[in-house]
Order: C-alpha cells, then sequence, then structure tokens
C-alpha cells in the first residue's frame, strides 16, 4: 500500500512546537512508536512539559534528554522500540523510556543498561519525575505559556482523539489488559471540551481511537454528565452523535462488533453531521473455531449479517478491518473459510497480520503452530484477495464526485489527499497531480475521480 508522505506518519512524527528557545530554558526529545493511542500519550506528556517550562526539540542535538515511547506488543514493534532507543542512546546519550514496553524493565535494561529510567504505559506522573531528575525544571511563568491546544504531533488540521483506556476483553494473542489495565473511560463532557478546542483551534478531522471505542462507558455504567445545559450519557452513541455537531470530520477507529453498535449507522448515513461513513472493526477471523481458540466471542456467521444491516441503512459505509493468518492451529479449511468470509463481506480495507508469539500471551501455549512458510503463503493468498477487492471497489469510484481533506502539498504541486474511506497512514490516498495552486493543507474540496488503482486514487477537482 502507498505510505503517507514521512511527515504525516505517527512513528515518526515531530512535535508541531514552533516558538523559539529562550535562553536557559531545559529541552526535552520525543520519539513516538506504535498506534495512535501510544501518539496521544506522546502528545499528553509534552503538553505536560510545555506547561511546565520545556522546549521542545525537533532532533536530538537540541535535546537535553530524549523521551521514547515504545511499542511492545508484538515481537517485531519490541525489536523496533529497542533500535530506537539505541539510536536515541547513541545520538543523545540521555534517555527515558515509556510506554507499552515499558511494562518489561528488565527486558529493556538487558539490552540497554545506560537508559536513565523506565516507566510504563500512560504513567504520565513517573515520566515527569523521571524528566525532573534528568533536565530539571526552569519555569518563566511570564514567558512560557502552553498553547491554546497543547503540543500536537499530528498534522494540525486532523487529530487522535482517545476516549477510553485498557480493555475488558481477554483476547489469548494480546497482552494489553496486562500492559494498560482494564476499560477505563474518560467522562463525556471531558472527551467533548477536548473536540471543541481542537475544532476551534483548526482541527478539520477528529478521529477517535481506544483499544475498544465501542465498550466506552461500560465501567462508567452510561452515567450522565452535565454538558450544555443539559444531561449526556457516557456512551459511543450518544458522544458520536455530540461530536458529530462540531463542524469536523468525525471518524470512528477500533469498533468492536456489538449489537449497539448498529445504532451508530444512521447518524453515518445523516449527511447534516460530520461522523463519516466509515467504521474500523477488527474482525480478526471468520471461522468460529479460530475465534474461539483466540477467546474473541464474535462469530463470522453474525457479522456478515450486522454487515448487511449496515449496509441496508447506509450503502455508502466504507468497511476497514484486519486479521489473522496462522493463528495456532488455524487448517487450510479454517483459512479457506476466511476466504470466502471476506468474498462475501467485500470489506473495503483490509490489513492482515502473520501470527507472531508475544511473551505473556496465553496462545503462545496453544498446540500446533503453524510453520512460517505456511503462513505467508496464507498471508500472500489473503492480501492478493483483499487487494483485488479493493482494486473493483476503486475502479467502481472512477467518473464520481467525492469530498477529500488535503494532507500534504510537495514541491511539484502534487496534492495528498484522503477521501471518507480514507484514514491517515492505514488507508489509500486520492492524488491532484495538477491545478493545485490555490489550494492548502487543511482545505476539504470536491474532486472528480479520474483513475484507480489497487489503494489509491487519482483525480482533479471540480470544478
Amino acid at each position: 500500500m502507498t505510505q503517507n508522505p514521512p511527515s504525516l506518519r505517527p512513528d515518526l512524527a515531530r512535535a508541531q512546537v514552533t516558538d523559539i528557545r529562550r535562553d536557559g530554558q531545559p529541552t526535552i526529545g520525543m520519539v513516538s512508536l506504535g498506534c495512535p493511542k501510544a501518539l496521544v500519550d506522546s502528545e499528553r506528556i509534552l503538553t505536560r512539559l510545555r506547561a511546565e517550562g520545556y522546549a521542545i526539540s525537533a532532533d536530538y542535538a537540541g535535546a537535553e534528554a530524549v523521551i521514547v515511547n515504545t511499542c511492545g506488543f508484538l515481537d517485531s514493534a519490541k525489536a523496533e522500540s529497542l533500535d530506537a532507543i539505541g539510536e536515541a542512546l547513541r545520538e543523545n546519550g540521555k534517555v527515558i523510556v515509556t510506554g507499552c514496553l515499558g511494562a518489561e524493565p528488565d527486558y529493556i535494561r538487558e539490552h540497554h543498561p545506560r537508559i536513565l529510567a523506565v516507566t510504563g504505559p500512560h504513567q504520565y506522573e513517573q515520566v515527569l519525575d523521571a524528566v525532573h531528575l534528568a533536565v530539571p525544571p526552569s519555569p518563566d511563568p511570564f514567558i512560557d505559556l502552553l498553547p491554546a491546544t497543547g503540543v500536537s504531533l499530528t498534522p494540525r488540521h486532523y487529530s487522535y482523539l482517545k476516549i477510553s483506556e485498557g480493555c475488558n476483553h481477554k483476547c489469548k494473542f494480546c497482552i494489553i489488559p496486562d500492559m494498560r489495565g482494564l476499560l477505563t473511560s474518560r467522562p463525556a463532557h471531558a472527551v467533548l471540551r477536548e473536540a471543541e478546542k481542537l475544532v476551534q483551534a483548526g482541527v478539520r478531522e477528529l478521529l477517535v481511537i481506544s483499544q475498544d471505542t465501542s465498550a466506552y462507558g461500560l465501567d462508567r455504567k452510561y452515567d450522565l454528565n452535565p454538558w450544555k445545559g443539559g444531561e449526556l450519557r457516557s456512551h459511543i452513541t450518544d458522544l458520536t452523535r455530540e461530536l458529530g455537531q462540531l463542524g469536523a470530520w468525525v471518524r470512528l477507529h477500533y469498533v468492536y462488533p456489538y449489537p449497539h453498535v448498529r445504532d451508530l449507522i444512521p447518524l453515518m448515513a445523516d449527511s447534516t453531521n460530520g461522523v463519516l461513513p466509515y467504521l474500523d472493526i477488527p474482525f480478526q477471523h471468520s471461522h468460529p473455531d479460530v475465534l474461539r481458540r483466540m477467546a474473541r466471542p464474535a462469530a463470522g456467521a453474525k457479522t456478515l449479517d450486522e454487515i448487511a444491516a449496515w449496509r441496508a441503512i447506509c450503502p455508502d459505509i466504507t468497511l476497514r478491518s484486519t486479521f489473522i493468518v496462522g493463528y495456532p492451529g488455524e487448517t487450510e479449511a479454517e483459512f479457506q473459510h476466511l476466504l470466502d468470509w471476506l468474498d462475501a463481506a467485500q470489506l473495503d480495507r483490509v490489513g492482515c497480520f502473520q501470527y507472531e508469539n508475544v511473551a505473556g500471551a496465553r496462545s503462545n501455549a496453544l498446540p500446533d503452530h503453524v510453520a512460517p512458510e505456511v503462513k505467508q503463503d496464507r498471508w500472500d493468498r489473503f492480501m492478493a484477495k483483499a487487494q483485488a477487492i479493493s482494486a473493483a471497489k476503486l475502479d467502481a469510484k472512477v467518473g464520481k464526485r467525492l469530498e477529500v481533506i488535503v494532507d500534504d502539498i510537495d514541491e511539484d504541486g502534487i496534492a495528498t489527499c484522503r477521501t471518507w474511506a480514507d484514514a491517515p497512514e492505514i488507508d489509500g490516498n486520492l492524488f491532484i497531480d495538477e491545478g493545485t495552486e490555490g489550494l492548502s493543507v487543511g482545505d476539504i474540496v470536491q474532486v472528480v475521480v479520474e483513475e484507480a488503482g489497487e489503494y489509491d486514487l487519482w483525480g482533479g477537482l471540480s470544478g
């Protein structure tokens, strides 16, 4: 899949802070790896530090210490995190580690004993304590003013909005509940206040994230919160309805397919609000026996019924999902069931991972692990089918008029845009090759699709 420009990749993001460092101001750098949820954690840490008078450096050389926010979900992610820690040590020397891999401090110190401190995920106070020890604060209350929206690691026109932390599911391949705890939802009015401030600061798209977005509010027993002279439930349907009234695109990620998700679809079908007809739902597999071994309650047949119901309400809905092939015990018949299910589901955007053991995951102890060459073969076959479905769906968009948001305009005047069907980084793009002189990053414009590829579109501005 075509990648977004490096400046838009969350794992390569640099703080969007342009103020000039004053004499004697302590300076911190940040490397943020992993998913958007970790990126939000990085933004919160930097916002707190900025409020305490620290400057934020966009490079190693200008920082007195560097925070590395790690990912530890898969062995490959752990290796990437260790590499990033090593690079920060070489380039700067004073490194504080936080994030998901921080839940394994002995493992990190075994590879990098020179790090200053290790903290786990969303342990903001401990990170600040470590920074204070490494680089003592020196605030000037008359100069160090925090921007109204805090520190952002994404482009100005879109922002991730984390509504909860943790997860109540016990999927055997996942250790997120062990690292981040059980579901903890933010109060609805706190989420909406943050969203309002983001939109007031120029954000055109809010990307709603959590470990389990559709479970939002369950831990709070869907309590009532004060909002604009009335009361609002901490429930994903109520929250989404209010977010859709703020004047920005609203895109929902990581939505588990509970029955009440169907209540969200009419909001997506209603063009008078900003809720995009887009659902990111991690199905993971289709065969009931594989799902049972994964300890996921969903069943493939029921999800096909749900997909049909969603499309009946909102025919233009875009469905994205991720899957795992080569899960322990997966037979060829079970894998073929997944391919047949994909044919029936006709998902718009699909990602696929080959199963990996993760330290601490219960799936490691399952029998009949699939050979690497078989996993690779199944991944190739799965992606070939998903690619063909994507190409056909995009080809059907040629000649249509679509609304897009402009993410980047390069030095040659080529604009990289996204349609409603495309989330930053994980989905495709729409490119405009000419006539972009009047465009700016963050603009939302009408485009006529002229050409389609396997994952991307090309078009021209609609007159």
